[in-house]
């Protein structure tokens, strides 16, 4: 329980069937706070996951004499899996992800890849393990004295790290890439240098002219090389960039936030703008994530931060929207790449803006075609070999205290190779065995925690590459060591980084509210033209699994509701707000009172912080529970039944480019990707959804909530059909959200 949390980092796995195996580099955080690494090599098979110090042989070779791992565990459904992102360990970046169990809250094991690829290859075999075994605290693997019981891996620290919902969908990925029926929000306008042009359609309900002020334009072109390659290539901000990005003069990393988002300032040359422009410059917030399918999405919008204020000589820019879309086509050999800008040049001369700007937009989104062409020079073979070539400077700020900062920079390809050499040279003669029994946590021997610090003549090889403060390791450590989620998203909010035009929710003024009744603090609009109300959205929106789905993978159109929605809140207090449903005088009880059939099913999602904000849908049916046996066994079943099944199809039906590629329009296993609190009441459920399990979906929320005003929400929720019997799907109730205002939530202190 009291040992640091280690961290294992995989390369070159290989996958067959029912078999996943490839080196892993153990990491762990001794006691001063220093990370150090460990290879091992591990084997995952039949929900068995194994610890080898050298690689086993093949099961098929005749003759061989089988290696007892050193450990083992069981990969039962209680186990989650989530997505921390990059990270830098002894300036070596890793793809880094964890396991942990939903039951326990003192055991965890991380893990990670040297590529994005490698790591989603473990996340989907270790996520399909884990649901097709059922729980069982009985099981052992049967062998050896090594090998211990079925680990229990705790939620406390990587709850505090990134999680990639969207990988999360559902154990067997769905072909489609939507679940959504929505028309298409692009118009061509033009082609360029073998890109194609788009404008993004004028949206009648956007309420106002901030789109229409600085419109969205996309250049679409097909380049050779796989979606890695060209992901690392735009997340490098090197010198090397300047082989293909003529815009880009420098750039660096002003603040690491998380594994998958980050601030980065950069400066562009001045010999590509209009004759007489000054130079601009762009200080942006920097999101990634990566697709099941192989589809990476960057996004970036305009922020302000105290550490990086406008220089003299250049004129800041606001990137309102932008980023990219990389997605794989060919069979993994070309990729369509996508990039989007909405840009405000900040001219001072208004007539200028229509045509200048919009020709400047265009000449910057002609970097595709040089990215296209810089590939074909190179082969598709630069892009591993430029981001891991000393061109990433991060300066990373993931405080323990205010003043708490990181900085990092990648070594060179040589240097990084002699630290793996050194760290695998260590591992023969100096390691004991584990403990036989326990959790993986124990893989924190004590006796050798210091056993791969760098001695002082590896420190003098690397001054050069290596900040001089390394205490804020300890403290990034520490950091993932907090007693609750909302003490760290009070933490980010602290974070002196607001986009132009933020809403802070934290911030916000406290409006005059009427006293609270649960269930009609949000009102009805069936209009969709008040701000701050709800109504019903149309089911035929939305895609579900058919009846032939596991023979076919077809998804057919839903066309009703299980249930009614009947009320919204949308509140605020100092504390999370759980069980709405059963307090007196709401609109649940109120029913109860009465008798009869009607059963309610509540969603509460709730957004920690300073402030909590409380976003509940009450949704209702007379149809009596057992004759839905579908819906009768969630409400009636454990907690891991009930995370393995609900979904949640989200749907941003107006708003920015920015906002829907964050969001998406795929369904997802939401008690996969977040912490659900379950509260059962004798003619209600409510699920108590806590974004603040995850920092992705908090990343995602906080960019929702900085335009929410400008927003029209849509989402469905049901319950996932996996066997012939429960297909076709049915939707449990529709949600459309009208322009949410935070400053009009109801504050509970005033109820």
């Amino acid at each position: 329980m009291g040992g640091p949390e280690p961290v294992v980092v995989a390369e070159a796995g290989a996958a067959e069937e029912g078999r996943m195996e490839g080196w892993l580099y153990l990491i762990r955080s001794n006691r001063l706070g220093l990370q150090t690494s460990r290879k091992r090599y591990f084997v995952l098979e039949d929900s068995a996951l194994c610890c080898f110090k050298a690689a086993p042989p093949p099961p098929s070779t005749s003759g061989a004499t089988l290696e007892d791992p050193v450990r083992s565990a069981i990969i039962d459904s209680c186990i989650r899996v989530t997505d921390n992102g990059r990270e830098s360990v002894h300036r070596s970046v890793f793809y880094i992800f964890t396991l942990y169990n939903a039951s326990n809250h003192y055991d965890e094991l991380k893990l990670g890849a040297r590529s994005s690829e490698e790591a989603a290859r473990w996340i989907r075999c270790l996520m399909e393990s884990a649901l097709k075994s059922p729980r069982n605290d009985e099981h052992v693997v049967a062998c050896s004295h090594r090998r211990w019981q079925a680990f229990r891996l705790s939620r406390r620290s990587s709850r505090m790290h990134s999680i990639d919902w969207t990988a999360l969908s559902s154990a067997n990925n769905d072909p489609m890439a939507s679940d959504v029926i929505a028309p298409s929000a692009w118009t061509i306008f033009g082609c360029t240098n073998g890109l194609r042009l788009f404008t993004e359609a004028k949206d009648g309900g956007s309420r106002g002219k901030y789109w229409d002020d600085h419109p969205a334009i996309m250049a679409v072109g097909v380049v050779d090389a796989n979606t890695e390659d060209i992901f690392q290539t735009l997340m490098s901000l090197g010198q090397s960039r300047s082989e293909w990005d003529f815009c880009l003069r420098e750039g660096r990393v002003v603040e690491h936030l998380d594994g998958h988002s980050d601030i980065i300032h950069k400066k562009l040359r001045g010999d590509w703008l209009p004759w007489g422009m000054r130079k601009r410059d762009l200080l942006l917030r920097r999101y990634w994530r990566r697709e099941d399918d192989g589809t990476y999405v960057i996004l970036y919008h305009s922020v302000f931060h105290n550490r990086c204020s406008p220089e003299k000589g250049y004129i800041r820019a606001c990137l309102k929207s932008g980023g990219y879309v990389i997605s794989p086509v060919s069979q993994g050999r070309q990729s369509v790449v996508k990039h989007m800008l909405a840009i405000d040049w900040k001219f001072w001369k208004s007539y200028l803006l229509a045509s200048s700007a919009k020709y400047i937009t265009i000449r910057m989104l002609g970097r595709v075609a040089a990215l296209r062409e810089f590939f074909r020079a190179k082969n598709g073979n630069c892009g591993c070999i430029e981001f891991s070539s000393g061109e990433l400077t991060r300066d990373m700020g993931l405080q323990q205290g205010e003043n708490g900062r990181l900085k990092i920079e990648m070594e060179s390809a040589n240097e990084s190779k002699r630290f793996e050499d050194t760290t695998e040279g260590s591992q023969g003669g100096s390691n004991r065995h584990l403990s036989s029994s326990g959790s993986f946590v124990q893989l924190n021997d004590g006796t050798d925690e210091f056993f791969d610090i760098p001695d002082e003549s590896e420190y003098d090889q690397r001054e050069a590459m290596w900040s001089s403060d390394e205490s804020t390791n300890a403290a990034d450590q520490r950091h993932g060591k907090l007693s609750s989620a909302a003490v760290f998203v009070r933490k980010l909010h602290d974070l002196a980084v607001q986009k132009r035009g933020y809403v802070d929710l934290q911030g916000a003024a406290d409006a005059d509210n009427g006293p609270c009744y649960y269930g009609h603090t949000l009102p009805k609009d069936s209009s969709c033209t008040i701000p701050s109300s709800w109504s019903m959205t149309d089911p035929t929106t939305f895609l579900i699994r058919g009846e032939s789905y596991l023979h076919d993978r077809h998804k057919i159109k839903a066309n009703s509701t299980q249930m009614q929605m009947v009320g919204a809140d949308w509140i605020k207090s100092d504390k999370r707000e759980d069980d709405l449903a059963g307090r007196p005088g709401g609109l649940v009880q109120k029913y109860a009172a009465q008798g009869g059939n009607k059963f309610f099913f509540i969603v509460n999602i709730q957004v920690p912080g300073s402030t909590t904000y409380t976003l509940a849908l009450y949704y209702m049916m007379d149809t009596p529970l057992e004759k839905v046996p579908l819906l009768e066994a969630f409400v009636n079943g454990d907690d891991t039944f009930r995370n393995s099944r609900f979904k949640l199809i989200p749907y941003i039906s107006k708003g920015s480019w920015i906002v829907k590629q964050s969001v998406g329009k795929k369904a997802c296993l939401i008690g996969q990707a977040l912490e659900i609190n379950y509260f059962r009441g004798s003619n209600y459920l409510e699920l108590g959804v806590d974004i603040g399990s995850s920092t992705v979906a908090r990343g995602v929320v906080s960019l929702v909530l900085g335009y929410l005003n400008n927003l029209v929400i849509e989402m469905a929720f049901l319950v996932q059909g996996n066997t012939q019997e429960e297909l076709p799907e049915f939707l449990l109730g529709t949600c459309r959200l009208n322009y949410l205002d935070a400053s009009k939530a109801i504050s509970l202190d005033e109820c």
